[in-house]
C-alpha cells in the first residue's frame, strides 16, 4: 500500500510539471535566487552548475545585468565578481566555457522613451509604467532604462528575463506586489503555471522554506484569478471581478450606478446594452473595445460612452487592475455574448 501511495505521489508531481524547466532554466532560477539573497558561496555552486548545463558566459552575464534592476547594483556587482572569479578558476583548470552571443546594438529611429513605451506595452499589455501618474520621473527612468536599455537587449529573451526576475523577487522577500505582477507578465510571455510551480519549488529548496512558502502563496492567488479562469461569483466575467452597487435604481433618472473592480487580467464577456452605457475610470489602467474596432487603452479619469446595441468588452490590463463606475439605464436590457478569447485579449495590448 505504501509503495502505491509513493507511486501515486510521484505520478501527480510529474503530471503537475508537464512542461518543466530545462536544466538551463533551473540554473537561472538558482543563480537569480542566490544573487538576490547575497549568498555568494551557494551562488558560485549554481554558476558552475549553470555553465555545466550549457549556459554561455554571456547568458549568465546578461542574467546578472537584468537582476541589477530588481536587486540593486550591490547584489548584482557581487554576483558578477563571484562569476569572474569562477571563470578564472575554470580557465586555470583548462575549462574553456562558451562565450555566447553579445547583445546586438539597438538600431531604431525611436527615442529611448518611445522604444521603452513600446517594449512595456508588448511585455505587459499596458503602456503605463508603475507609479507613472504619481511620480513621472520614475516612469521616465523605467521606460528609458529598464524597458529600452535592458529589455531591448536581444541576447536573452523576455521569457528568460521574467524567469530571472520572478526568482529574484521571490528570494529577496517583501516584494509580493511586484512578484504578483511579474508572475502574470511571465505567463503572458510564455511561462506556464507548471514552470512557475517548479520555480517556487527550486526557491524553497535553494533560498529557503520561508521564501518558498511566501512565493507559493502569491502564486496560488495569481493562479486562482488567472485570466484564463472564468470568475464563478461574477457571471459573464473572466478573472476576479467585484461589483459594488452605488444606486440600484434612481427614481428620477431610472439608472443603476455601480463601482466595478477588475483585478489584473480580468475582463467582461462581449456584450451590448440596448440603451448604451457610460463608464468612468476611477483607478488603474484597462481596455475598452467595440466589435470590429481596435482596443482602446483607458486610464484613471477617462470616460467611455458605450453606444446602444454595439457589442463591446472592457476590463483591466494584463499587469494592472482597473476600477470604473458604470452608469446604466434600467429600461433597456444587457445582451451577454461569448467570452473574450485569450488571443483577442492579448491583441488588445499590441
Amino acid at each position: 500500500m505504501e509503495k502505491i501511495l509513493v507511486f501515486f505521489a510521484v505520478f501527480v508531481a510529474a503530471s503537475s510539471f508537464a512542461q518543466t524547466l530545462d536544466e538551463k532554466q533551473q540554473s537561472i532560477v538558482a543563480i537569480s535566487a542566490f544573487t538576490a539573497n547575497g549568498d555568494q558561496a551557494s551562488l558560485k555552486i549554481s554558476l558552475r552548475e549553470g555553465l555545466d548545463a550549457g549556459l554561455s558566459i554571456n547568458e549568465i552575464k546578461e542574467t546578472l545585468y537584468q537582476l541589477y534592476a530588481y536587486t540593486g547594483f550591490p547584489r548584482s556587482l557581487n554576483a558578477i565578481n563571484t562569476f569572474q572569479s569562477l571563470i578564472r578558476e575554470r580557465l586555470q583548470k583548462g575549462i574553456k566555457d562558451v562565450e555566447g552571443n553579445l547583445a546586438t546594438p539597438i538600431n531604431t529611429s525611436k527615442t529611448k522613451y518611445e522604444l521603452g513605451t513600446e517594449n512595456l506595452n508588448r511585455l505587459t499589455g499596458s503602456s503605463m509604467a508603475a507609479g507613472g501618474q504619481f511620480a513621472p520621473t520614475i516612469e521616465q527612468f523605467l521606460k528609458e532604462h529598464l524597458f529600452a536599455d535592458i529589455f531591448g537587449r536581444d541576447n536573452l529573451d523576455w521569457k528568460t528575463r521574467e524567469l530571472a526576475t520572478i526568482s529574484a523577487l521571490a528570494s529577496i522577500g517583501k516584494a509580493e506586489g511586484q512578484l504578483r505582477s511579474h508572475y502574470r507578465v511571465g505567463m503572458r510571455n510564455g511561462l506556464t503555471a507548471a514552470q512557475l510551480q517548479e520555480t517556487v519549488s527550486i526557491i524553497s529548496e535553494k533560498a529557503g522554506r520561508v521564501e518558498g512558502d511566501s512565493a507559493l502563496s502569491v502564486l496560488q492567488r495569481v493562479l486562482g484569478t488567472n485570466p484564463a479562469t472564468p470568475n464563478q461569483s461574477s457571471p459573464n466575467m473572466t478573472g476576479n471581478v467585484s461589483v459594488k452597487m452605488m444606486a440600484s435604481g434612481d427614481s428620477a433618472l431610472n439608472v443603476s450606478v455601480a463601482s466595478v473592480s477588475f483585478e489584473a487580467g480580468a475582463r467582461s464577456y462581449w456584450h451590448s446594452h440596448e440603451t448604451g452605457q457610460i463608464l468612468i475610470v476611477t483607478k488603474g489602467t484597462g481596455y475598452y473595445q467595440e466589435k470590429g474596432k481596435p482596443a482602446r487603452l483607458i486610464r484613471t479619469g477617462e470616460t467611455i460612452k458605450c453606444p446602444a446595441n454595439v457589442p463591446h468588452w472592457h476590463g483591466a490590463s494584463f499587469a494592472t487592475g482597473m476600477t470604473h463606475i458604470s452608469i446604466t439605464s434600467r429600461i433597456g436590457r444587457v445582451n451577454w455574448m461569448e467570452p473574450l478569447t485569450e488571443q483577442e485579449y492579448k491583441n488588445a495590448g499590441l
